[in-house]
């Protein structure tokens, strides 16, 4: 079908076959839009599919399109679609919640995928019964969502157990394959639209929509916040505070309101998951260690659509430059741990003196210090605060991580570039257990 639609799509012959080299390298497909081809890279998540499941993720992140290509196979009969940011889908089921169950026992379906849950959580009642009713021939069901803080509020439990839970992030570098670019990761993020898109003014113009579809549809239209500007004035401090502790009572004075305030929008965040906590190392190990928690958001484009700062591309060298990478390495680090559901613990650890940008704890493994540089040749000093340290975790491997292609070991510290850290630490996404 899709080699069908370049031949009758693509005149140009040396382009079909251009494409053609693009998908047989980065193991994508394409699909024909009104504005051309877009890229389907294929997803590190693993759903277990014996069972139903959550899919959450941030708006724009493939999870639609994910379970697209997961069930392509279904013929008509077996596969029954809700998807609730179609308004007349929403308002039928609101109106209503019981015609879920009366379409799911006409049609009985072998699966049933409802997309954007949260938007009305009364439905998980219809579908713990349904998960439960043996006479609907083990229906499961597979449900996205964008935000899990409308499900707490509702007091639902997400299914307690009858529902296996993944996550979505942004695309990694291993899903990106010959198509990641280290530039383009740092300056637009790695949202799936961005890599259909031609020139950086469509990104830039994408990266704007999308923060002002966050804060209109995600925030004001779910009700999450009582007052929007105070809100729309902590985004951009959150986005330039991103990988930085937390200091609630400042960022109160500026935004102004409460620091309890201030507490409740950074959970919006992490509810909603533009973002998440990096926590200080749960051990106190010396006097005036740190220990308020550090906040990332979650694609490094959307941060800088947020701060206002699209106009102006980052070059590799500078302060703004290293920030990135340094945040982009952590984000990176956290969505591979979660695709290879490997109980990673991640932290971070800093006194006035010195600090480690990432601690990783996993079982059955050594503990991991990270320091992180953007730097082309990382140096013997660019280790010192990791030595400082090494005293206090016995039982640990320090790593400096950076874009210098040479590997070394030096003081019990090992100096490696990124794509090889990882390979080493053994973030491959994918999942520590096989699959029964």
């Amino acid at each position: 079908m899709i080699a069908g639609h370049w031949v009758t799509s693509c005149n140009n012959i040396g382009l079909l076959q251009q494409y053609m080299t693009i998908y047989i390298t980065n193991y994508a497909s394409f699909f024909v839009t009104g504005v051309g081809f877009l890229p389907r890279y294929r997803r590190l998540v693993q759903p277990i599919l014996s069972d139903s499941f959550f899919l959450f993720g941030a708006r724009g992140t493939g999870k639609t399109s994910f379970l697209k290509e997961l069930f392509h196979e279904l013929d008509a009969d077996s596969l029954l679609r809700f998807d609730l940011l179609i308004a007349n889908q929403e308002n039928r089921l609101a109106l209503n919640p019981g015609l879920l169950r009366s379409e799911v026992e006409l049609k009985k379906p072998k699966w049933v995928v409802i997309d954007e849950i949260q938007k009305l959580p009364q439905l998980l009642n219809s579908v713990h019964d349904m998960i439960e009713d043996k006479n609907l021939n083990g229906v499961r069901f597979a449900m996205t969502g964008s935000s899990a803080r409308k499900l707490k509020r509702a007091g639902v439990n997400l299914l307690a157990g009858r529902a296996f839970v993944n996550n979505m992030f942004p695309l990694t570098h291993i899903e990106l394959g010959q198509d990641f670019d280290l530039d383009i990761a740092l300056n637009w993020g790695t949202l799936p639209k961005i890599y259909s898109l031609d020139s950086n003014r469509q990104r830039a113009a994408f990266l704007r929509s999308y923060a002002a579809t966050y804060l209109k549809e995600e925030i004001w239209a779910e009700h999450l916040i009582e007052k929007l500007e105070p809100f729309r004035r902590f985004l951009p401090i959150a986005a330039q505070m991103s990988g930085e502790a937390i200091n609630h009572v400042s960022i109160s004075r500026d935004v102004g309101v409460a620091d309890k305030t201030v507490k409740n929008y950074y959970e919006i965040l992490s509810d909603t998951l533009i973002g998440f906590y990096l926590e200080a190392f749960h051990a106190s190990l010396r006097k005036r260690q740190r220990h308020a928690p550090k906040f990332f958001l979650f694609d490094s484009g959307v941060a800088r659509a947020l701060k206002g700062q699209l106009s102006t591309p980052m070059a590799a060298g500078t302060s703004d430059f290293g920030l990135a990478f340094e945040q982009w390495i952590i984000c990176e680090f956290h969505r591979l741990s979660s695709y290879q559901e490997d109980e990673a613990k991640f932290s971070y650890i800093a006194t006035d003196q010195a600090e480690v940008d990432l601690i990783i704890e996993r079982p059955g493994h050594r503990t991991a210090l990270i320091e992180i540089k953007s730097k082309s040749v990382a140096t013997h000093a660019d280790g010192r605060h990791l030595r400082s340290f090494l005293a206090d975790f016995p039982k640990a491997d320090a790593y400096v991580i950076s874009q210098d292609p040479i590997a070394r070991i030096e003081d019990g510290v090992t100096y490696c570039h990124w794509r090889e850290a990882f390979n080493r630490l053994g973030f491959d996404g994918k999942p520590v257990l096989e699959q029964n």
